[in-house]
Protein backbone atom coordinates (compact mmCIF):
# COMPACT_ATOMS: atom_id res chain seq x y z
CA UNK A 1 0.00 0.00 0.00
CA UNK A 2 1.53 3.34 -0.77
CA UNK A 3 1.88 6.22 1.60
CA UNK A 4 2.24 9.93 1.80
CA UNK A 5 5.62 10.63 2.80
CA UNK A 6 5.72 14.38 4.74
CA UNK A 7 8.57 16.39 3.10
CA UNK A 8 9.96 19.56 5.00
CA UNK A 9 11.16 22.41 3.40
CA UNK A 10 8.41 21.74 0.20
CA UNK A 11 5.56 24.77 -0.48
CA UNK A 12 2.28 23.12 0.64
CA UNK A 13 -0.03 22.43 -2.03
CA UNK A 14 -3.45 23.88 -3.20
CA UNK A 15 -3.63 21.50 -6.08
CA UNK A 16 -5.39 17.49 -5.11
CA UNK A 17 -1.44 15.09 -5.16
CA UNK A 18 1.14 14.96 -2.65
CA UNK A 19 4.11 15.55 -3.36
CA UNK A 20 5.97 12.16 -2.29
CA UNK A 21 4.82 8.57 -1.82
CA UNK A 22 6.10 5.49 -0.73
CA UNK A 23 5.43 2.19 -2.51
CA UNK A 24 7.26 -0.51 -0.77
CA UNK A 25 10.87 0.22 -1.47
CA UNK A 26 10.00 3.10 -4.61
CA UNK A 27 9.70 6.22 -3.72
CA UNK A 28 7.65 8.88 -6.35
CA UNK A 29 8.22 12.60 -6.22
CA UNK A 30 5.20 14.39 -7.98
CA UNK A 31 6.67 17.12 -10.39
CA UNK A 32 8.46 19.98 -8.58
CA UNK A 33 8.22 24.07 -9.49
CA UNK A 34 10.80 26.79 -8.92
CA UNK A 35 9.13 27.94 -5.81
CA UNK A 36 10.27 28.11 -2.35
CA UNK A 37 8.70 26.72 1.13
CA UNK A 38 7.25 30.07 1.77
CA UNK A 39 5.19 29.46 -1.34
CA UNK A 40 6.85 32.58 -3.36
CA UNK A 41 7.86 31.56 -6.78
CA UNK A 42 11.62 31.58 -8.00
CA UNK A 43 11.42 33.75 -11.57
CA UNK A 44 14.01 35.65 -13.22
CA UNK A 45 17.10 33.68 -13.10
CA UNK A 46 16.68 30.42 -14.98
CA UNK A 47 19.66 28.45 -13.00
CA UNK A 48 17.61 29.34 -9.88
CA UNK A 49 14.48 28.34 -10.94
CA UNK A 50 16.24 25.42 -11.82
CA UNK A 51 18.45 24.72 -8.26
CA UNK A 52 14.85 25.50 -6.27
CA UNK A 53 13.08 22.37 -8.19
CA UNK A 54 15.93 20.02 -7.81
CA UNK A 55 16.20 21.41 -4.15
CA UNK A 56 12.60 20.60 -3.75
CA UNK A 57 13.28 17.16 -5.07
CA UNK A 58 16.36 16.55 -2.38
CA UNK A 59 14.02 17.46 0.40
CA UNK A 60 11.73 14.88 -0.71
CA UNK A 61 14.11 12.08 -1.20
CA UNK A 62 15.66 13.12 2.16
CA UNK A 63 12.24 13.31 3.77
CA UNK A 64 11.42 9.60 2.40
CA UNK A 65 15.26 8.44 4.14
CA UNK A 66 17.41 8.62 0.74
CA UNK A 67 19.73 10.81 -1.26
CA UNK A 68 19.87 12.12 -4.36
CA UNK A 69 22.22 8.86 -5.45
CA UNK A 70 18.71 7.00 -4.70
CA UNK A 71 16.93 8.58 -7.74
CA UNK A 72 16.67 5.86 -10.41
CA UNK A 73 14.74 8.34 -12.93
CA UNK A 74 13.49 11.73 -13.42
CA UNK A 75 11.38 13.31 -16.00
CA UNK A 76 11.86 17.08 -17.05
CA UNK A 77 9.64 19.73 -18.40
CA UNK A 78 11.08 22.28 -20.14
CA UNK A 79 9.11 25.12 -21.17
CA UNK A 80 11.32 25.91 -24.59
CA UNK A 81 14.63 23.62 -26.14
CA UNK A 82 16.87 26.77 -25.35
CA UNK A 83 16.35 26.08 -21.57
CA UNK A 84 17.89 22.13 -22.44
CA UNK A 85 21.77 23.35 -21.57
CA UNK A 86 21.28 25.49 -19.47
CA UNK A 87 19.16 22.68 -17.17
CA UNK A 88 22.44 20.23 -17.65
CA UNK A 89 24.58 22.43 -16.45
CA UNK A 90 22.62 22.92 -13.08
CA UNK A 91 21.80 19.15 -13.20
CA UNK A 92 25.04 18.21 -13.13
CA UNK A 93 25.35 20.20 -9.51
CA UNK A 94 22.87 17.51 -8.37
CA UNK A 95 23.66 14.35 -10.15
CA UNK A 96 26.30 12.58 -10.83
CA UNK A 97 27.29 9.18 -12.31
CA UNK A 98 25.85 7.17 -12.83
CA UNK A 99 23.16 9.77 -13.82
CA UNK A 100 19.70 8.97 -13.21
CA UNK A 101 17.45 7.56 -16.31
CA UNK A 102 16.09 10.64 -17.75
CA UNK A 103 13.50 11.82 -20.25
CA UNK A 104 13.22 15.58 -21.23
CA UNK A 105 9.79 16.95 -22.77
CA UNK A 106 9.03 20.71 -24.25
CA UNK A 107 5.70 21.29 -23.23
CA UNK A 108 3.59 24.41 -22.04
CA UNK A 109 3.42 24.31 -18.24
CA UNK A 110 0.55 25.04 -15.69
CA UNK A 111 1.57 28.65 -15.02
CA UNK A 112 2.42 31.11 -17.52
CA UNK A 113 5.92 31.89 -14.96
CA UNK A 114 6.98 28.24 -15.11
CA UNK A 115 9.70 27.37 -16.99
CA UNK A 116 10.57 23.95 -15.75
CA UNK A 117 8.93 20.96 -13.86
CA UNK A 118 10.92 18.16 -12.92
CA UNK A 119 9.26 14.73 -11.19
CA UNK A 120 11.45 11.80 -10.07
CA UNK A 121 11.21 8.07 -9.03
CA UNK A 122 13.84 7.04 -6.37
CA UNK A 123 14.73 3.31 -4.76
CA UNK A 124 15.27 3.58 -1.24
CA UNK A 125 14.32 0.33 0.39
CA UNK A 126 12.49 0.35 3.63
CA UNK A 127 14.26 -1.49 5.60
CA UNK A 128 17.93 -0.79 4.99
Amino acid sequence: MAKEIPAKGIAPLEVPLTHVVRAGDMVYLSGQIAVRADGTLVKGDFAEETRAVLDNIKAGVEAAGGTLDDVVKTTVFLLNATLFQPMNAVYREYFTKPYPARSTIVAPLSDPDLRIEIEAVAYIPEHS
